[in-house]
């Protein structure tokens, strides 16, 4: 009986880690190309989430922009910040901030 449950319990195990091991195909420059894709988009998608986030909820600075022309906002707690390309934000001491371009 014993030798009976240890075969039924190692053909089970076997049969739950094969289909894992069938699906590692390493193909570098496939993988590669994916992965960078997943990674971007990823990263765009988060980066209009957190803006249209930052839209609703807080305030824009008209007058200021951030280090690299961004939109300044300003939360409930009067802190400076702008939203990086991952989607981050990045926040700013008021002397940091620059002014707007006249357009």
């Amino acid at each position: 009986m014993k030798n009976l449950f240890k075969i039924a319990l190692f053909a089970a195990g076997t049969f739950m880690v094969t289909p894992g091991f069938a699906q590692t195909h390493k193909d570098s420059t496939l993988g590669g190309k994916i992965s960078k894709a997943t990674k971007k988009i990823g990263h765009k998608t988060s980066e209009i989430a957190a803006k249209g986030a930052a839209t609703v909820a807080d305030k824009k600075y008209a007058g200021k922009a951030g280090p690299n022309g961004e939109t300044i906002y300003i939360d409930k707690y009067s802190h400076y910040f702008y939203v990086n390309k991952k989607g981050h934000r990045v926040y700013l001491k008021k002397s940091e901030l620059i002014d707007k371009p006249a357009q």
